[in-house]
Order: structure tokens, then C-alpha cells, then sequence
């Protein structure tokens, strides 16, 4: 299928489960996976259709260096394990829209300074759908918030390459950072999370223009 249909798709999905407060929608993937890019369209699809669409990201709830290293910086169960605050992303932004005042916050850290940042607060409308983006997410932790989750599957190959292409620096030192952190921990998560047995949708995102849908849970 083309791109706009998969987008018009999940658009749909979404549209149609009755709930009284926010939409919870996750966005998960091995790294560089396309997760990001398709959150945005899909938030941007949603919007046009005229909802209030929040958009948010794993990379706003990092946990400091110090921690998100503590175990080496080449250890993928430290990747695995500690790279995120999943205590202040459910406090800020997940449990607050889920069944809280719905005041929330998109953001608490900034990894790339390695520091605590203060978002002003937002209030969600009763009818808001939040699009959440990251590896990860549907950890046993996580995905219960959920009422709509994607998970885009690429290989580890490709995976490898587009993290290569994509990710500023040494082209030599990414693919190795790949090969021995980032790959082995997302095969760690795939073994204890099993995120496609619990995905809504599986959608084969090789190809980015022309994705497919291996499988829908109903």
C-alpha cells in the first residue's frame, strides 16, 4: 500500500475507539526504524482530520548519563534498562491523560545537555489524542496506557544501515555502537516484551513509501 493509505488507515483505527478522555497512541520500532517521521504524519493526519493531537517522544524522558551508562557505555542491557525515566514519563504525560487531571508535560530532560528541564504544564481536552514515539514502548511497564500501538518492523540489517546514514559522527564508531549496544538490546526487549504479540498494528516499514501490514490484533 502507499504511504497516505497506511496514514489514512491508522487515522481511522484511531477514530474509531470510543473513550471519554484522551487517546493514548504509541509508535514503536528497532532504532532508526522511521518511528519519528511516521508519529509526525500521523499527528499531522490526525490534526487535518481536526483533532487537538499532542506529540510527544521517548527521547523527552531520558535518564541522566550517569545512569543511562552506569552498567558501560557499550552494555545493551543498560541500553535496554536504563536509557529511560519510565517513573517520570508515567507521572508527567502518561498517567495524568490516562486517568489523572490531564495536565501534562511532553518533556522533563534534556539528554543532549544531560539536564532536568521545566516544560510548562498543558492541559488536555477530554477528546485529545496523544502520538508517542520510541523504543521501548511497549515494555510490560508501559503498554497498559495504550489504546492504539504500531510497531514498524525493519530488520536488523536495515536497522544498521539507516543508523549509519542517519546518526552525526564516525560512521565506524556508529556501526559498531550498533552491532554491540543498540541491536543486542532491542534483542533483549524483543524477548522479554515481545512487542508484536502485543501491538495493534505490525506494518512492515522497509520501504517507507510503500509499507505493509503484516498483521492487526481486533
Amino acid at each position: 500500500m502507499k504511504r497516505s493509505e497506511l496514514l489514512q488507515h491508522l487515522a481511522e483505527e484511531i477514530q474509531a475507539i470510543e473513550c471519554s478522555r484522551p487517546l493514548l497512541v504509541a509508535v514503536d520500532g528497532r532504532d532508526a526504524a522511521g518511528k519519528t517521521i511516521l508519529a509526525h504524519e500521523l499527528a499531522e493526519k490526525l490534526t487535518g482530520m481536526g483533532h487537538d493531537v499532542i506529540e510527544a517522544s521517548i527521547d523527552g524522558f531520558h535518564n541522566p548519563r550517569e545512569i543511562r551508562y552506569r552498567k558501560g557505555r557499550d552494555d545493551p542491557e543498560g541500553y535496554y534498562r536504563d536509557s529511560f525515566d519510565l517513573v517520570s514519563l508515567k507521572k508527567h504525560l502518561l498517567v495524568p491523560l490516562k486517568v489523572g487531571c490531564m495536565h501534562y508535560q511532553t518533556q522533563v530532560f534534556d539528554y543532549r545537555t544531560d539536564q532536568v528541564i521545566d516544560v510548562p504544564k498543558k492541559r488536555a481536552q477530554s477528546d485529545s489524542i496523544l502520538v508517542f514515539d520510541g523504543v521501548f514502548t511497549h515494555r510490560c511497564e508501559l503498554r497498559c496506557y495504550w489504546n492504539y500501538s504500531v510497531y514498524l518492523s525493519v530488520s536488523e540489517a536495515e536497522s544498521l544501515r539507516r543508523g549509519v546514514e542517519r546518526d552525526p559522527g564516525d560512521a565506524d564508531e556508529i556501526k559498531r555502537k550498533y552491532q554491540v549496544r543498540y541491536l543486542p538490546g532491542q534483542r533483549l526487549y524483543h524477548t522479554e516484551s515481545e512487542p508484536m504479540k502485543h501491538a495493534s498494528i505490525i506494518v512492515d516499514n522497509t520501504d517507507p513509501d510503500n509499507p505493509v501490514i503484516l498483521g492487526e490484533s481486533k
